[in-house]
């Protein structure tokens, strides 16, 4: 429910405010005085397109903003999936700066026109003559239909398994592609998989095998320097081993006369027994290094193996070469698995759309059961505003299974006898479409919560009884949801709860339209204008008294 709006720097406004009432709100005035600028201005907060030709002032932003009551309109969902801060009470708005830049709020945060159009046509429906795709839409009747045959928490409840269908369906969907996908290259990875099995590689054998080859193919040279550092140290009556353990004998007879002494012995002595430690594992090398040429060449080939693995599959490790393996036994295994799973997903659909086509069924059942009630109910109200030759019918018939169920509904009208009904949008005029909407909206307001609506001047081409007839049903919607009428006729207005009246003033340099609350008293003159003109007669008064007491 809109609680308070404010209009600056619109078109003819430069300052606008109202808060209206939670029923029945009249806005009348003269023609050109401002009250289409004000619609204008509230379909911004809808998302429709921005036009810096609009603005009154050319260096001023432009902002409209409205305040809304939200405690009766379960919307926390849609604020949620918006990741927007709920509030019962929500402010959106929307500036237009001189430069062209738009921007839209809500409670705040920045948000783009799309999000604002879903939130913005919760909160309200501006219905004028022109309003004619809604209808038109098969989306919108069978919603409507739903509404009063009372099967809307059936459709919700279908609704959820035919996402469920449509989800399955695309899991299934996706199993196919993938398994020819990898069918395209199962032979090529099950090669490259037995390859890489063959090979039976281990962690660390790389390295090994490098520095094994290193050896042997070095090995005449190291068995030449290994020659040389023993006979050096040990194999020859001048090696270092022999001269240093006559120095430690020498210190160890000298070592008893001072610790000074004693402490060069130790030193040296520990000094001789590493070096003799050094000549064992010299000799134990020497005696390992053998060249096998046999050897040499098998390592050599294993290498090369593992090099043209390396090269083949872009990587520079055995590690790596063993993560492909394991990916690639993991996408074969997953490839001799996708049969049952494509199986099972084709059995899950199956069950699944066994289950929407029963919802559907019931929820078809429960729609046509309520045609001929509602085609009775809407051609009662279309000969109560004004339409008495009305005829309507529903036309259904099935269709594959879709979000909406398997029911392709089509509301038909004719407004003159003898003239078979046909798809309202190709036959009803601007008058008739707009009494067809209104009449809609009426039924729905005992059905379902509806956002505040704003009604353009739908009282056109209607007048007397007609006119009385149409200002009591808005009357009658207004007592649960709240309406906002531009009306010309004084049997309507005369029946608003809060009266608005749109006038211009010239006073200034530049014209602007305002709006004020009437009173009482002003209500019954601007009635009395309505009637009687802009000077009307005591008779005129009498009237508007007598429509705004009834």
């Amino acid at each position: 429910m809109l609680k308070h709006l404010i209009i600056k720097n619109y078109a003819l406004i430069r300052e606008l405010e109202i808060s209206p009432s939670a029923k029945l709100n009249m806005i009348t005035g003269e023609t050109g005085a401002g009250k289409s600028i004000m619609l204008g201005a509230v379909g911004l907060l809808l998302g429709n397109r921005a036009d810096t030709k609009a603005l009154f002032d050319q260096n001023n932003k432009c902002v409209v903003e409205g305040s809304f009551d939200l405690k009766t309109y379960h919307l926390k969902y849609l604020f949620e999936q918006k990741d927007l801060d709920y509030e019962d009470l929500s402010i959106i708005r929307r500036e237009i700066s001189p430069n062209g830049k738009s921007r839209a709020f809500i409670n705040d945060t920045p948000v783009t026109l799309d999000t604002l159009k879903k939130v913005g046509i919760k909160l309200m429906d501006v219905h004028s003559q022109h309003e004619t795709h809604n209808l038109g839409k098969s989306a919108y009747q069978i919603s409507f239909v739903d509404a009063f045959a009372e099967s809307t928490s059936d459709r919700r409840l279908y609704y959820k398994t035919y996402l469920q269908l449509k989800s399955a369906e695309e899991h299934r969907k996706q199993l196919v592609i993938e398994t020819s996908e990898i069918n395209k290259e199962a032979d090529y990875e099950h090669f490259l998989l037995e390859e890489l099995v063959t090979a039976n590689l281990n962690p660390g054998e790389q390295e090994a095998l490098e520095e094994q080859v290193k050896l042997m193919e070095n090995a005449e040279e190291i068995k030449l320097k290994f020659h040389g550092i023993l006979e050096a140290l040990s194999n020859n009556e001048f090696a270092a081993s022999i001269s240093l353990q006559d120095s430690v004998a020498a210190l160890r007879q000298l070592a008893s006369y001072s610790e000074s002494y004693r402490a060069l012995y130790e030193r040296l002595n520990s000094a001789f027994i590493e070096l003799a430690d050094i000549i064992a594992e010299i000799e134990k090398e020497d005696e390992a290094v053998e060249f096998d040429p046999e050897q040499t060449l098998q390592a050599q080939e294993r290498l090369t193996l593992i090099y043209n693995l390396q090269q083949k599959h872009k990587v520079n490790s055995i590690s790596e070469l063993l993560e492909i393996q394991v990916t690639l036994d993991k996408k074969i295994d997953r490839f001799q698995n996708l049969d049952a799973e494509i199986e099972k997903a084709k059995k899950e659909v199956e069950t699944i759309r066994t289950l929407a086509l029963k919802q559907a069924a019931e929820l078809s059942r429960k729609r046509k059961a309520s045609f001929t009630t509602l085609e009775i109910r809407l051609t009662e109200l279309l000969v109560k505003v004004g339409i008495p030759e009305a005829t309507v019918q529903i036309q259904s018939s099935e269709e594959d299974i879709g979000q909406y169920g398997i029911d392709k509904i089509n509301i038909l009208f004719s407004a003159n006898k003898g003239v078979a009904p046909q798809e309202i949008a190709k036959v009803a005029s601007g008058g008739e479409f707009s009494r067809f909407m209104f009449c809609i909206k009426y039924i729905l307001a005992d059905k379902i919560a509806l956002p505040t609506i704003i009604f353009d001047e739908i009282d056109t081409g209607v007048s007397g009884e007609i006119a009385l007839k149409l200002g009591d049903m808005m009357k009658q919607m207004a007592r649960n949801h709240q309406l906002i009428a531009i009306s010309h006729l004084p049997q309507v207005a005369a029946k608003g709860d809060l009266h608005y009246f749109v006038f211009k003033d010239s006073s200034e340099d530049r014209s602007i339209s305002k709006i004020k609350e009437l009173n009482i008293e002003e209500r019954v003159e601007e009635i009395a204008k309505m009637i009687g003109g802009d000077t009307p007669s005591e008779v005129a008064f009498d009237s508007a008294r007598e429509l705004i007491g009834a």
